[in-house]
């Protein structure tokens, strides 16, 4: 392994410790729920979800589960606190 590459898989490995360097804009992703599987997109701090808790109330298990994974790279829900 060269020199060069082996510098910047240790620079990844501090970028990957270091979540503050990380913001996220938008994204969807799957969520394998108890019951079923969803949709939950985050979009500049607007989170959905397909679940019908998330139609009902604007939050769900699944968008909060996702902020807490992503702890400082999303915006957080204002009411949520973990």
């Amino acid at each position: 392994m060269d020199s060069g590459l082996i510098g910047k898989i240790e620079k990844a490995k501090r970028y990957a410790e270091e979540k503050d360097r990380i913001q996220f804009n938008s994204f969807e992703a799957r969520f394998k729920g108890e019951n079923n599987e969803h949709v939950v997109t985050y979009n500049n701090g607007d989170w959905s979800c397909t679940c019908n808790y998330f139609q009902a109330h604007g939050i769900c298990a699944h968008t909060m589960g996702l902020e807490h994974i992503l702890e400082q790279m999303v915006t957080p829900h204002e009411e949520i606190t973990f």
